[in-house]
């Protein structure tokens, strides 16, 4: 069943929207087949592809979504069309609806990387790891080398608990992208985990030496600093880096950034100082908080 846009549409093509036509009264309808040009639905459908893909970079991502809707209706055939409005649920948090179209897409064209990019981070966001790694590994035989995609993959082996993959992973994104300190970070998170922690510590520090307002190695340095007996520079790192984003404070925050156990029990004692209390209190108080 179209929905009423389309309806709208196909009024406006036939000449019908807007008009004063009405059926006589007296007489039965003459069943009628409206034959529709295809071509010019399909231009239709790939200029509203475009005019979503321009609302989506302005963030108006519900006038995107109705006409990235609207476009595969239209051009059901454009793998550009589902790969937008997987896309677009994806920012929606739709991820049932995303992963959908993106399949839709992938339909179309088997051999796009970056479909089946977005495709494994979509599987991700569902916790359904064997899917992320298939995808991403798939997508990149096509475009081997990304560091994005090499990344996900990273994070897929680590949620999976194959510690050495996900490392092996970071490394090989961060040789593709240099600045790519992210990558670095993570790596600590896992030698963290599996209880390398001066190994974790160094990391931290290397992340950091990329980028030195990046919070999350602050933060995490800081955990482990405090853990080892070093209580004055690690509760300074802490409250820099919790001055600079409060939201690393919430438990769930740090386990959505793929903090583990170790790490997150460690930052819990961390966080409950009464000195970092103290400072969360203050961040609280200042405007615009």
């Amino acid at each position: 069943m179209l929905n009423r846009n389309l309806l709208v549409y196909l009024l406006i093509a036939l000449g019908l929207w807007g008009t004063n036509v009405k059926p006589m009264l007296g007489q039965a309808l003459v069943p009628h087949v409206l034959q529709l040009d295809s071509d010019q639905l399909e231009q239709t459908g790939l200029s509203l592809t475009e005019d979503a893909l321009q609302l989506a970079r302005f963030q108006q991502f519900d006038l995107a979504l109705a006409r990235a809707e609207l476009a595969t209706e239209l051009a059901p055939n454009n793998q550009q069309a589902w790969a937008l409005l997987g896309s677009l649920y994806l920012q929606v948090e739709n991820l049932e609806e995303g992963i959908a179209a993106l399949k839709q897409a992938q339909k179309l064209d088997p051999n796009n990387a970056e479909v089946r990019f977005v495709l494994g981070r979509a599987y991700f966001q569902t916790s359904d790891y064997k899917n992320s790694i298939q995808q991403l590994t798939e997508g990149l035989k096509f475009k081997p080398g990304t560091p994005g995609a090499l990344f996900d993959l990273g994070n897929a082996y680590y949620k999976q608990g194959e510690f050495q993959r996900a490392i092996a992973q970071y490394e090989q994104a961060y040789r593709q992208e240099q600045n790519l300190w992210p990558a670095i970070n993570n790596i600590g998170l896992v030698e963290y985990e599996i209880g390398k922690v001066d190994e974790a510590i160094a990391k931290w520090r290397e992340a950091l030496s990329i980028d030195s307002k990046a919070v999350e190695p602050l933060l995490a340095l800081a955990v482990a600093l405090y853990t080892q007996g070093d209580k004055e520079q690690s509760l300074a790192m802490g409250e820099a880096a919790l001055r600079l984003d409060s939201n690393y404070a919430k438990i769930d925050y740090l386990k959505e950034h793929l903090w583990g156990k170790r790490l997150i029990e460690d930052a819990k004692v961390f966080l409950a100082t009464p000195r970092i209390q103290q400072t969360l209190a203050q961040i609280e108080d200042l405007p615009n908080n």
